[in-house]
């Protein structure tokens, strides 16, 4: 088990928070499934974004829609971001934020690393996180004070190695400058560590955090609908996340370990400079 604090979190209003897993679940594995069985042999690119090889598929697309509109049936006075464009304020304090398939590329080539994420907010704070990864057959997910889980098995932490052998994850920017600085930051930090993985997808690398399949994993460059759903895992299952230290996650760089591992890393991180304003 984790020796990270549990979170003093005491939901004001449980029947609300289980309604809301409860349609994220459900939207998950509808979307889920859409992506997995409704891929056509010729996918092709529909869209680029931040350069040409980061790409939006027509999956993307239709993957956003059926979980938007889902929640729009559901709930119609909820907010929603989602990464291909939805954007609705809400009036109910409510806010979904929605990637429908985290690892686009991974998708795209035929790779199995990818997810869905749908998280859930309250004023400002995620209280329900739901990952699903079709191909590995699992889904994580959590209630703010309520611990992670994948299935029936509940997920904790692994025990905190010392940092030279640590497993970490990372991922790289699309932007050719960007990965070229991450690039240099994992140049120096591999001797300090067990070694380095790079999965392609922020989700699931949260989850495997959540679930002990790696003791650290840091990127730069992520949005809220890439890390939501999974730093609430994370946290669930007892790590500790966060930005530059005394920071929370943002898109200057997301960290997220096991209590013992989390310091150390994030300390090598912003003295490497691996974050950015």
């Amino acid at each position: 088990m984790s020796d990270a604090p549990h979170d003093p979190y005491t939901d004001p209003d449980p029947e609300l928070t289980a309604r809301l897993l409860a349609l994220a679940l459900e939207a998950a594995e509808a979307a889920g499934a859409l992506l997995r069985d409704g891929r056509p042999d010729d996918l092709a690119v529909a869209a680029t974004k931040s350069s040409p090889v980061d790409v939006v598929t027509e999956m993307d697309i239709a993957a956003e829609k059926l979980i938007t509109s889902f929640l729009a049936r559901h709930r119609p006075d909820d907010g929603i971001l989602g990464e291909e464009g939805a954007s609705t304020e809400g009036t109910s304090g409510v806010r979904w934020v929605v990637d429908p398939l985290d690892g686009t590329v991974n998708y795209l080539y035929g790779l199995p690393t990818w997810a869905v994420s749908i998280a859930a907010q309250r004023d400002g704070e995620t209280v329900v996180g739901v990952v699903a990864a079709p191909m590995r057959r699992e889904t994580y997910r959590a209630v703010r004070g309520g611990g992670a889980w994948a299935g029936e098995r509940r997920l904790a932490v692994r025990p905190s190695p010392a940092l030279d052998q640590a497993l970490v994850s990372t991922g790289f920017n699309y932007v050719t400058t960007v990965r070229t600085h991450q690039a240099a930051v994992a140049q120096r930090l591999i001797p300090r560590l067990r070694d380095i993985r790079r999965a392609g997808s922020a989700a699931i690398d949260l989850c495997d955090v959540a679930g002990g399949r790696l003791d650290g994993y840091y990127e730069r460059g992520l949005h809220p609908w890439d890390y939501a759903a999974g730093d609430l895992i994370a946290r669930e299952a007892g790590a500790l996340t966060g930005g530059r230290p005394g920071e929370r996650p943002h898109d200057g760089l997301t960290v997220a370990a096991s209590p013992g591992v989390f310091g150390p890393l994030q300390a090598l991180l912003d003295e490497y400079g691996a974050w950015h304003d």
